[in-house]
């Protein structure tokens, strides 16, 4: 059975769409194979090898700001930072 013309038209276009998303996937750093950082899978795999867990909670914007003012000088950065001030906190 023929198919109309606008049915034609259609499957271009289709066509057409799929090859422009397709083209697009190498141009904004997807196909890029070299990228050093770990995945969410990965580095979360690594995470539970160290007994890390995530823990989330809001803050105000001001301490926010002061803690990444002082990660930024501190070795093991936000994290490490963030493990001595609880630390230090249920110490007392």
């Amino acid at each position: 059975m023929a198919m109309k013309k606008t049915d034609l038209e259609k499957n271009k276009a289709l066509k057409l769409n799929n090859a422009m998303k397709l083209s697009t996937a190498d141009r904004f750093g997807k196909g890029v194979a070299a990228d050093p950082k770990l995945d969410r899978r990965e580095q979360r795999k690594l995470d539970q090898a160290q007994g890390l867990v995530p823990f989330a909670c809001k803050l105000s914007s001001e301490v926010v700001d002061d803690l990444k003012a002082r990660a930024a000088n501190h070795p093991e950065g936000l994290p490490g930072l963030l493990t001595e001030v609880i630390k230090r906190g249920l110490a007392d």
